[in-house]
């Protein structure tokens, strides 16, 4: 079925779990879309099987708590995450073993962005300490580091072989992979005049557009190549300054968010004009936001994790 506006507008929750007794905090989907995994501010890991549609078991991490979570690249078991309670290290899991199976130091305040390269065995990390640090996973030790001077948020482009840094909610500096040492090769400026943070950047995945996503009343979308301006969405709640997860579909066609009332705003890339407004009954602000990078369905959470189908009677 392609992704258009009619399907988008039909889009319904078929599935609603409530597991989680605090906010969902972040949600990824294994690269294949069979699986999903969710971290939450209870200190919990939920991964889902989205063939079979439900809760595939539940991990803690009572210890070191969990804030953003991604799988590993071409391994539905492994999990990379960064805490939120007692140090800033990044930590690889085993979900099959519940073992650690290695850790990441270097950090020294909280991580805002992790990254997985959708081609090989490196993520990146940025953090309020005002670095970007690059790691592989077969290796304990950071195995490049930038200073951005401000604080940064950071996203692979789909190949793997550029990474985008947004520092301090101004500008967009382009990093070629094998040379990042050398600083970045391009710097886009491109402040919203809006009084908010950036939260996080993505790729679309034809790699030519850059999303920005903000704790404000907006997001924008920049032209990869040049950096000029798309596109700037809003008219969807956030009064409170909630960090709320945008994202764009696999077909790069069209990006959504979620809203502090509970609702998910759709926009067409070409166009710029709001296609859909679905409404889940999320009781809170909709904290994460992701679409399977594989299959017709897409997943929101607050406090519930709602995973959404499109309703054939209304196609």
């Amino acid at each position: 079925m392609e992704i258009k506006d009619n399907v988008l507008r039909s889009f319904k929750v078929a599935r609603t779990y409530c597991v989680n007794s605090d906010k969902v905090n972040c949600v990824d989907y294994s690269p294949n879309g069979e699986n999903a995994v969710s971290s939450s501010d209870d200190d919990s890991i939920v991964l889902y099987d989205i063939q079979q549609g439900r809760p595939n078991g539940n991990l803690y991490s009572m210890k070191y708590g969990v804030d953003l979570i991604r799988f590993t690249y071409g391994d539905t078991n492994t999990v990379v995450y960064s805490s939120n309670k007692q140090d800033d290290t990044i930590r690889y899991l085993s979900l099959t073993t519940n073992t650690f199976l290695r850790y990441f130091p270097g950090h020294t305040a909280r991580v805002t962005a992790l990254s997985m390269s959708p081609v090989e065995d490196i993520f990146i990390s940025s953090s309020l300490d005002e670095t970007i640090r690059i790691w592989d996973l077969r290796l304990p030790t950071c195995q490049g580091l930038t200073n951005t001077i401000g604080r940064p948020v950071c996203s692979f482009d789909p190949d793997g072989l550029i990474f985008a840094a947004g520092v301090e909610s101004r500008a967009v500096n382009l990093y070629d992979l094998r040379a990042f040492d050398k600083g970045p090769f391009s710097c886009f400026e491109t402040r919203l005049n809006r009084v908010c943070d950036w939260t996080g950047l993505k790729f679309s995945k034809d790699g030519r557009h850059i999303l920005i996503c903000t704790n404000g009343g907006a997001i924008r979308i920049l032209n990869s190549f040049t950096g000029s301006v798309l596109h700037t969405f809003s008219g969807y709640n956030n009064s409170k300054g909630v960090s709320l997860e945008a994202c764009f579909t696999p077909d790069s066609q069209f990006v959504m968010i979620g809203s502090e009332d509970g609702r998910v705003h759709v926009w067409s890339v070409e166009s710029g004009m709001k296609v859909a407004v679905l409404d889940g009954k999320h009781p809170g602000p909709i904290s994460a936001l992701q679409f399977n990078p594989q299959y017709m369905t897409f997943a929101s959470a607050c406090t519930s994790m709602m995973f959404w189908l499109p309703c054939v009677d209304d196609l």
